[in-house]
């Protein structure tokens, strides 16, 4: 598994999630009692989960947001297991991230830090394929 932020390998990575939820709307349909439903847009989520090594995450996006600016990145992350039958590569665009964790830590644990995203666009790069 790996992940890419803006073409830098983030290796302290260690889980990521991406998501797109179907926003619907009902529809009556005459000579039913069920509502049917429409899909009318959708909602795109995701998060990474680091391990906390550097301070990744305030370089990229602490002095902008401070300053108003709202920074957006391209995410793409790659699962490879070896005894699949290949390799899945998703890119993720418009990756605008929800907050920034400056100070989470506890004595005797291994810091780790959850950076929540929202994105508009995504591509499948490769795809797993059954044999």
């Amino acid at each position: 598994m790996e992940v890419w932020l803006d073409n830098a390998y983030v290796g302290e990575c260690y889980g990521m999630q991406a998501k797109v939820s179907f926003n619907k709307e009902d529809v009556q349909i005459c000579g039913r009692m069920a509502t049917d439903k429409k899909v009318s847009s959708i909602s795109c989520t995701g998060s990474l989960r680091m391990h906390k090594v550097s301070s990744r995450m305030a370089n990229a996006i602490g002095a902008s947001i401070r300053n108003g600016r709202d920074l957006r990145f391209v995410v793409i992350s790659k699962l490879n297991d070896p005894d699949a039958y290949g390799a899945e590569r998703v890119v993720l665009k418009n990756v605008s991230f929800d907050d920034l964790t400056l100070a989470d830590w506890e004595v005797a644990t291994n810091g780790k830090i959850e950076a929540p995203f929202t994105f508009t666009d995504y591509e499948l790069l490769d795809a797993v394929e059954a044999r």
